[in-house]
C-alpha cells in the first residue's frame, strides 16, 4: 500500500502542489489581515490539495497515449502499468468531491464556484489538443488559487487577488512554455499536438517565455502597491524577478539540460518566497 501511494504521488507530480498553495495562502492572508481561523485555513489547504490532485489525475487519464509515444513521459505509471486506469480514475473522483466538500466547508460562494474551478482545472488536459495556447490555460488554472483564497475569507471577489490571479496565470504560462520545449520534437512529429514551442520554434518560444515573465513580475510589483504589504514582499518581488532572470539564463535552443532544475527549485522558491515575505510584512504590520 504505501508503495503504491509513493507511485500515485510521483505520478500526480505531488510536489508541484508548491507553485499554487503558497497563492492561496496569501491571498489568505491578505484578506484577513493576519491568520484567519485554523478551520479556513485547514479547508482551503485541503481545497487546494483535493482540485490538483482531481486535475492531475485526470490529466494523466486524458495523456496515457500522448505520454505513451514521448520518450520523456514513457515511464510514468499508467503507461508501464504501475498504477490501472481504474484506480487513477477512483483517485480522480474522490479529489473532485473532496474538492467540493472543502469549499462549502469554507461558505457558499466557494460551493457555487467550485464545478466551474473542476471544469477549468479538467479543460486544461485537453488544451494541447486544440490550441497552440494550453500554457496559458493551465496559468489559469493556477490563477485560481489566490482569487479562491480570497473569496475564502470575504466571500466576495476583489482587485487585489484577481491581480495576483493574473501574475499567476503569467508566470506559469512562462515557466510551462519553457517546459514543453523539451517536447519539441514529439510535438512537431504529432499533427494532433500543439503548444507554442511548435508554433514559434524553440528560439522565438523562449522570448515569448521571457516576455510572459516580464508580465508576470509587473503584476506582483503592482499587487505590492495595491495592497498593504511593505518592504519584505517588495524584496520578495524583486527576488522573484531575479530567479525568473536566471531560470532563461539556464536554458538556450542549444542546451535544455538544465529545465528541471530552472522549473521545479527555482519555481518553488518563488511561490513560497512571496508567501513567507508577504506573510512577514503582514505580521510586522500588526
Amino acid at each position: 500500500m504505501n508503495r503504491k501511494l509513493g507511485t500515485f504521488l510521483e505520478a500526480i507530480k505531488f510536489s508541484h502542489s508548491v507553485f499554487a498553495l503558497p497563492f492561496a495562502l496569501l491571498a489568505m492572508l491578505l484578506a484577513a489581515n493576519g491568520w484567519p481561523s485554523f478551520g479556513k485555513v485547514f479547508w482551503i489547504v485541503v481545497a487546494c490539495v483535493a482540485a490538483r490532485t482531481a486535475a492531475m489525475s485526470f490529466n494523466r487519464l486524458v495523456d496515457r497515449d500522448v505520454d505513451a509515444r514521448n520518450p520523456r513521459t514513457k515511464t510514468r505509471a499508467l503507461v508501464t502499468g504501475a498504477l490501472s486506469p481504474q484506480e487513477m480514475m477512483l483517485a480522480m473522483i474522490g479529489s473532485a468531491i473532496l474538492f467540493v466538500i472543502a469549499a462549502g466547508m469554507l461558505n457558499y460562494k466557494c460551493l457555487i464556484l467550485s464545478p466551474w474551478a473542476l471544469l477549468i482545472l479538467f479543460a486544461y488536459s485537453f488544451a494541447k489538443r486544440v490550441t497552440n495556447y494550453s500554457h496559458f490555460i493551465l496559468g489559469l488554472a493556477l490563477a485560481i488559487a489566490p482569487i479562491g483564497g480570497w473569496i475564502a475569507i470575504t466571500g466576495y471577489f476583489a482587485v487585489v487577488p484577481v491581480v495576483l490571479g493574473f501574475g499567476v496565470l503569467f508566470w506559469v504560462a512562462g515557466f510551462d512554455i519553457l517546459y514543453a520545449c523539451q517536447d519539441y520534437d514529439v510535438d512537431r512529429r504529432d499533427p494532433g499536438l500543439h503548444s507554442i514551442p511548435k508554433m514559434l520554434g524553440l528560439r522565438n518560444a523562449l522570448i515569448f517565455a521571457k516576455k510572459a515573465h516580464l508580465v508576470a513580475f509587473f503584476a506582483f510589483l503592482f499587487v505590492w502597491l495595491l495592497s498593504d504589504l511593505g518592504w519584505l514582499f517588495l524584496l520578495g518581488v524583486l527576488g522573484a524577478g531575479t530567479l525568473m532572470i536566471k531560470q532563461h539564463s539556464l536554458v538556450s535552443p542549444r542546451d535544455l539540460s538544465r529545465i528541471n532544475a530552472a522549473f521545479f527549485t527555482m519555481n518553488g522558491i518563488i511561490s513560497v518566497g512571496l508567501l513567507l515575505l508577504g506573510a512577514l510584512d503582514i505580521a510586522l504590520a500588526k
